[in-house]
């Protein structure tokens, strides 16, 4: 079965009861601060880019709280920040999105069931809960229907990561294949990602001005 990918929603196929959270981890990729949001330095300048993505992902470890949170990075400041905020550390030598967080599922696979992969960059994020379910895929996409914000999985598969343009349907198609659940989640506060300069300035329109200090 495939999904094309003008398709915006799907119904949930699942009907596992909630996960335990001991046997969750929650993933948080984050890169150098320092070279965070290069598309809005028409807009920022670089403290002011390095700020916005410092508070963003603070809102999202904080949106974490309870659950076994891991920061995933190859950046010694990005790493000491993370323990600064009772985070663990995932140290990855994989370059890009996917093959980093391929990386990081083998460190934590043998110990957890679950996994939820979090964009650092959701300056709306108030909670995780809900989301992950037993032998479940949840996505949470991003406003546009395009991206993917939140992927929860279960460990143990052979599951391929395909973050980049179009990510949802890539995911969704690779949940089919791993016959596992389905369900794709519109949750507001975890939609709205910012990458653009329209993504920052429906942020001003919509968010704590504070961010951008």
């Amino acid at each position: 079965m495939s999904l094309h990918p003008q398709t915006n929603r799907i119904m949930p196929m699942a009907t596992s009861t909630a996960l335990d959270k001991k046997s969750l981890a929650v993933l948080v990729p984050i890169k150098d601060f320092r070279q965070a949001k290069n598309r809005l330095s028409d807009r920022l300048n670089a403290s002011e880019r390095e700020s916005l993505a410092r508070t963003m992902a603070h809102r999202v470890l904080t949106a974490a709280a309870g659950l076994s949170v891991y920061v995933v990075c190859d950046n010694e400041d990005v790493a000491d920040w993370a323990k600064t905020e009772g985070s663990e550390v995932i140290w990855v030598e994989q370059q890009g999105l996917n093959p980093a967080i391929t990386e990081a599922m083998g460190h934590v696979q043998s110990n957890f069931s679950h996994v939820m992969i979090v964009h650092a960059d959701l300056p709306h994020a108030e909670s995780l809960d809900g989301i992950a379910k037993p032998k479940t895929v949840s996505i949470v996409p991003d406003r546009h229907g395009q991206g993917t914000n939140v992927l929860s999985l279960p460990t143990g598969t052979s599951f391929k990561f395909h973050y980049g343009d179009t990510s949802l349907y890539h995911h969704m198609n690779e949940a089919i294949r791993q016959r596992l659940d389905l369900q794709v989640l519109q949750i507001p506060e975890l939609q709205w990602d910012v990458d653009t300069p329209d993504d920052l300035d429906g942020l001003v329109k919509t968010s704590d001005t504070r961010l951008l200090k």
